[in-house]
C-alpha cells in the first residue's frame, strides 16, 4: 500500500520510540500501536468493609460467570489500562493516534531511563496477561491474548540488540519527523490557540532529544555500531533543508503563515513573537548542533560495509528483524531461497504472457515502451479518475464470486488535494468510519500525469480499494469490540500482504484481460520479489552493495539508479521490505492448504471472510487461526 504521510510518520515514530524493543525497520512487525509504556505500580488495596449493624436482606446469589467470559473480561480491562498507560508515557504516539491530551509533551524517549521504563513496562504488562493465561479463551479473546503476548515477547527479545545506537538514517531521520510535526503538515494539530501553545511547549523537548541522539551515536561509535557512510551522506542535505537563518524562512514558520483568521489579534501577535524566538533560539540551534556532530565527528566513523553483517552480532540481529517482521518460522536463508524461486516463476509467467499476447521484442524493450509510450498515458486528470471509476465498476461486478461480505462504508474515489500532490503516492487509501456513515476514500494523485500509467490502474485499485485495503481495514474498523492495541494498528505483513494478494485476485476475477495490465502487474510483483533476494543477500549472505544492485538490474528490469535507491533502503531498514511479499505468499499458501484439505467443501468466499473477519494479526497467529477453521470445516 502506498501509505499516506501521516501513516508513514506514525510508523516512523513508532520505530524510534521502541528503539529498545525492536529494530529500526518500520518496523514491519512493529505495529504503530505497540508503544512501550509503564503504569504506576502503587495500586491501593481496598480496605475491608465494616460488618453491618443488622443483617442485610438476603439476595439471590447470582450465577457465576463462565470461566472463559470472566477471564476475557479481566483481560480486556488489562488491555484497556495498558493502552491508556502507553499513551501517557508516549505523548508523541498519542498524537499520532489522534489522542490530543499530551500534545504539549516531548519526553526524551531515546534515553537509557526511557529504555528501562520500556523494559519494565513490557515485563509488567506481559506478566499481568500471562498470569491469567489463555486456557478457556475462544474467538477474538484468544486472538487478543495471542497477539498481545507475541508482541510483548518480540519486543523483549529485541532488547539485546542496540538499535538505540542508530537513531538516524535518511529514511527515518528523527529531525525530519520533528520538522514535519512542527510545520503543520503532520499529526500535530494547529487549529486553536491552545494547539499553538502546545507545540511551543513541546518544542522544549527538541534539544534534549537531539542531544541524546548525539550521545547514543557516540556510544555506537565506541561499540562499532554505526551507520554505513552512504546513508549518512543523505542525512546532511535533509538537515540543510531544515536549517534556515531566520524563522520566517523555516518550515517551522508554516503554522504562523497559516494562522486561522479567527484568532484574536493579540494572540496572533503574541504567538508570532513566541514562535520567532522558539525557532531562532531553540529549534535551529538544536538542528545546527546535530548537523555539526554528524558532519565532523560521526561521518569519519561511519562504516564502509553495507549489510548488517558489518555490525557486531549483525547476523543474529538481522535474523531477529526477519522473524519479527514476517514470522518466527522464516529464516533469512529460507526467504532468500523462496525469493529466488518466486523470481524464476514470475519471469516465466512474463515470458508466457508476452508469447500468448503476441507481444514481440525483449522484456526490457517491452517495459521501456510501457513506461514511455503515450498510449499508456492520460490526457488529463479527469481521464485518470474516470479510468479508476471504470475499473471500480468492473471490480464491483466480479466481487460476489469471491466475497460474501463487504464493509458497511462505501468507497469514494477522489483526487489528492493540491497541497499534498507533490509528495503523495500514486494512489492511497483512507478508511471510513466503522459505522458506515463516512465512506472510505481511494485518493488518486493526478499530479505529474505522464507518470500515471494506464496499465497500473487496475492493480492499484485492487490493492488500495476493493478488495484490498478498503475490505481489510474497513472490516477492522467495524470491530468496535476489539481492544485498542489491535484496533488502532496493523501488522504490516498482514495488511500489505493482503493488499498484494488482492492484486493477484485480478487474474481470477478476469480483470487483467488487457495484456499490458497483466504485464504491469507481473512486472511490479517481480520488483517486489527481487527485494526478498537482494535484502537477504545483502544482510545475511554477505553480498556487497554492488552485488545487490546488479542482481536487481539483471532480474527486475529497473535502472541502476532505482536499484541503488532500493539497496540503500535495505541498508537503512534491514528486513523491512520482506513483510509485503512474505505476507502475500503466506495468504496464498493458506488458501492452497484449505483447498487441498477441504476439497469440494472449499469456498473462496468463506476463506476470505475468515482471513478478514478478525482484523490484522501476525502471520503465525493467522496460520493457527486458519488451521482451526479448516479443522472445524472438516468436523
Amino acid at each position: 500500500m502506498s501509505s499516506s504521510p501521516l501513516r508513514l510518520l506514525a510508523l516512523a515514530i513508532a520505530s524510534i520510540m521502541t528503539l529498545s524493543a525492536a529494530a529500526p525497520a518500520e518496523a514491519a512487525r512493529k505495529r504503530s500501536q505497540r508503544p512501550a509504556a509503564t503504569q504506576s505500580r502503587g495500586a491501593t488495596k481496598a480496605k475491608p468493609r465494616t460488618a453491618p449493624a443488622r443483617p442485610a436482606p438476603r439476595r439471590a446469589t447470582p450465577a457465576p460467570l463462565p470461566i472463559r467470559q470472566d477471564k476475557a473480561t479481566q483481560l480486556n480491562r488489562i488491555y484497556d489500562e495498558y493502552w491508556d498507560a502507553s499513551m501517557r508515557l508516549n505523548p508523541l504516539q498519542a498524537t499520532f493516534q489522534g489522542d490530543a491530551r499530551f500534545n504539549d509533551q516531548l519526553p526524551n524517549f531515546l534515553s537509557a531511563a526511557s529504555r528501562q521504563q520500556s523494559h519494565e513496562f513490557m515485563v509488567e504488562w506481559l506478566g499481568k496477561v500471562e498470569k491469567l493465561g489463555a486456557e478457556g479463551l475462544q474467538g477474538q479473546d484468544l486472538l487478543s491474548y495471542e497477539i498481545f503476548v507475541r508482541d510483548a515477547q518480540v519486543s523483549l527479545a529485541g532488547e539485546q540488540y542496540p538499535t538505540w545506537m542508530l537513531p538516524i538514517n535518511q529514511y527515518y531521520n528523527l529531525s525530519s519527523i520533528i520538522a514535519v510535526l512542527g510545520s503543520g503538515a503532520g499529526a500535530q494539530p494547529f487549529n486553536t490557540v491552545k494547539d499553538y501553545e502546545n507545540w511551543s511547549k513541546r518544542s522544549l523537548g527538541i534539544q534534549p532529544l537531539f542531544d541524546q541522539a548525539i550521545v547514543n551515536m557516540r556510544e555506537g561509535k565506541a561499540a562499532g555500531v554505526v551507520q554505513p557512510r552512504a546513508l549518512m551522506e543523505k542525512v546532511l542535505p535533509q538537515l540543510d533543508a531544515v536549517i534556515k537563518p531566520t524563522a520566517e524562512e523555516s518550515i517551522f514558520w508554516g503554522p504562523i503563515r497559516n494562522m486561522p483568521d479567527s484568532f484574536p489579534a493579540e494572540d496572533k501577535a503574541r504567538l508570532s513573537a513566541e514562535y520567532k524566538r522558539m525557532i531562532e533560539y531553540r529549534i535551529m540551534p538544536a538542528y545546527r548542533a546535530l548537523r555539526g556532530f554528524i558532519a565532523t565527528e560521526y561521518m569519519p566513523a561511519t562504516r564502509t560495509t553495507d549489510g548488517m553483517g558489518g555490525l557486531p552480532n549483525g547476523q543474529a540481529w538481522y535474523a531477529y528483524n526477519v522473524s519479527s517482521s514476517t514470522t518466527p518460522a522464516r529464516t533469512p536463508a529460507e526467504i532468500h531461497s523462496l525469493g529466488l524461486k518466486e523470481v524464476q516463476d514470475l519471469q516465466a509467467r512474463i515470458a508466457t504472457q508476452m508469447k500468448e499476447a503476441r507481444i514481440r521484442g525483449s522484456v526490457q524493450k517491452v517495459f521501456n515502451n510501457m513506461r514511455s509510450d503515450r498510449q499508456f498515458m492520460f490526457r488529463d486528470p479527469d481521464a485518470l479518475l474516470a479510468r479508476y471509476r471504470e475499473v471500480g465498476q468492473r471490480v464491483d461486478a466480479a466481487l460476489p464470486a469471491l466475497f460474501n461480505q463487504r464493509p458497511k462504508a462505501a468507497l469514494e474515489i477522489k483526487p489528492v488535494e493540491a497541497e499534498r500532490a507533490l509528495t503523495a503516492s500514486a494512489a492511497s487509501y483512507q478508511p471510513g468510519s466503522g459505522d458506515g456513515q463516512q465512506p472510505g476514500v481511494l485518493y488518486v494523485n493526478t499530479n505529474d500525469l505522464p507518470s500515471r500509467k494506464r496499465w497500473s490502474v487496475t492493480m492499484q485499485y485492487l490493492h488500495e480499494g476493493m478488495p484490498g485495503h478498503h475490505f481489510q481495514l474497513g472490516a477492522q474498523q467495524e470491530l468496535a469490540g476489539l481492544p485498542r492495541f489491535r484496533r488502532h494498528g496493523g501488522d504490516v505483513a498482514f495488511v500489505e500482504g493482503w493488499g498484494l494478494y488482492a492484486e493477484s485476485l485480478g487474474e481470477e476475477m478476469g480483470l487483467y484481460n488487457d495484456p499490458y495490465d497483466h504485464l504491469g502487474y507481473l512486472q511490479t510483483t517481480l520488483l517486489r520479489t527481487v527485494r526478498l533476494v537482494a535484502d537477504t543477500g545483502l544482510n545475511a549472505a554477505g553480498w556487497t552493495r554492488q552485488q545487490a544492485v546488479t542482481y536487481m538490474v539483471d532480474n527486475a528490469d529497473i535502472s541502476a539508479a532505482d536499484a541503488a535507491a532500493e539497496v540503500e533502503r535495505f541498508m537503512a531498514l534491514p528486513g523491512q521490505t520482506l513483510a509485503y511479499r512474505v505476507g502475500e505468499i503466506k495468504i496464498r499458501l493458506l488458501r492452497e492448504k484449505a483447498q487441498s484439505e477441504l476439497g469440494q467443501r472449499f469456498d473462496p468466499r468463506e476463506f476470505h471472510q475468515e482471513i478478514l473477519k478478525d482484523g490484522s494479526m501476525p502471520l503465525d497467529i493467522l496460520e493457527a487461526k486458519i488451521d482451526r477453521w479448516i479443522a472445524s470445516k472438516k468436523a
